[in-house]
């Protein structure tokens, strides 16, 4: 692998660096946003700003309008994007629109792209991924799935509930997993606005980074015609690690980026900020912690790029992006929760964005599977493995 960046994507690197510094970062005081997310119209304004700066959705490809990144060339973009909370919305790149460009730029038919993919690559429509169920259905546990899909003439009726479903509030479309009646699964679009489909609650949450916040959806015999199931019936659970295995490692991207901004918070304070007679930097039990901060951002930056490269190769990189996200997630915590420590009382109030960033990145732990999943899975594959193995 190697590990110096062409001239192409440094200029890349360098512009997405100054669009978020110059035209993010100032609307993060924004009053369009509260604990669910920005509201549509301030993303609308973000989106523009990213038009212009011909940033808008890099990572989808070519034929989409996009810039066709490569996994490597998305780990250097999207962590410039996550320096602001705000700056994945910009770029059309949050979740979970990102992960859903990247399964159906995989599976849509030519027509179902032209009907949601080309809107949602634009920056015109929102969507929504619908996987995860409230108890006892599934979560970390796919084969719990209660949702359920069955024939119906031409069509398929869909019944069940969804939960911490994000974005659901005001998402055009969404991508509906569901059990057939042989117990496999069957990824379905469908439009947010057909008959069938309840939005039940909004759920108050930790984070407040998402356009539409997370929701619960039920199903009441929603219809859905043949021609919008997404790819084949009964294989949902392979296209779910077609999308799974990218989107979460592209969470590691944003997150790095959004840790390495509250380190540079703290570091600024830590040279500016005196105490018992020098700046708080120089007392070892600060410095400590910085120097900490900057060992596990690198530790971070590594996975990222060697999964990423694992990716480019053609690989599946399931174990990869399963150790990427837990190094991250509990390494990038560790960093925000330090640069607080840093910053003392000024930490737990909104004047700088690490209090924000503090909370959008906790459930970072969970989503995308809980640490305590990916090493069960990891721990199932090396005892799996001959002696000798890799």
């Amino acid at each position: 692998m190697n590990f110096t960046l062409s001239d192409d994507l440094l200029a890349l690197q360098a512009k997405t660096r100054d669009f978020i510094a110059n035209y993010v970062i100032p609307f993060e005081k924004d009053p369009r946003q509260d604990r669910h997310g920005p509201s549509d119209d301030l993303r609308q304004d973000l989106l523009e700003k990213a038009r212009i700066a011909g940033l808008l959705t890099p990572h989808a490809s070519p034929e989409m309008g996009g810039m066709g990144l490569s996994h490597v060339a998305k780990a250097i973009v999207f962590e410039e994007a996550g320096y602001s909370p705000l700056g994945p919305v910009a770029l059309n790149i949050h979740a979970p629109d990102e992960g859903n460009i990247h399964l159906m730029d995989v599976v849509a038919t030519e027509a179902q792209k032209d009907r949601w993919l080309r809107p949602l690559v634009q920056g015109r429509a929102r969507s929504c991924f619908a996987m995860t169920e409230p108890a006892p259905g599934s979560g970390s546990d796919p084969s719990m799935l209660r949702t359920t899909a069955t024939r119906d003439g031409d069509d398929y009726l869909i019944n069940g509930r969804k939960w911490l479903i994000t974005g659901a509030d005001g998402a055009d479309f969404a991508i509906i997993m569901a059990r057939m009646e042989d117990g496999t699964a069957t990824m379905f679009l469908s439009d947010m606005r057909r008959e069938g489909i309840v939005h039940e609650r909004q759920l108050d949450s930790l984070d407040s980074c998402f356009t539409g916040g997370h929701g619960q959806l039920r199903f009441d015999n929603l219809r859905i015609p043949a021609s919008d199931v997404l790819g084949e019936i009964g294989k949902g659970f392979r296209y779910a690690q077609v999308r799974l295995a990218p989107a979460r490692l592209t969470h590691c991207m944003r997150w790095l980026g959004a840790a390495r901004r509250a380190h540079d918070i703290a570091c600024d304070h830590a040279r500016t900020r005196d105490a018992f007679g020098k700046s708080l930097g120089e007392h070892q039990g600060v410095g400590f912690m910085l120097a900490d901060n900057q060992m596990d951002l690198h530790v971070v930056r590594l996975a990222v790029w060697h999964c990423a490269w694992v990716l480019d190769q053609g690989e599946r990189g399931n174990v990869d992006s399963s150790m990427a996200k837990v190094i991250s997630s509990e390494a990038l915590w560790r960093v925000v929760d330090r640069s607080m420590q840093v910053l003392g009382g000024r930490g737990v109030t909104g004047d700088t964005v690490v209090e924000r960033i503090f909370r959008d990145i906790r459930p970072f732990r969970i989503y995308d599977g809980p640490s305590e999943v990916h090493r069960m899975s990891l721990a199932k594959k090396l005892l799996d493995q001959r002696p000798g193995g890799h």
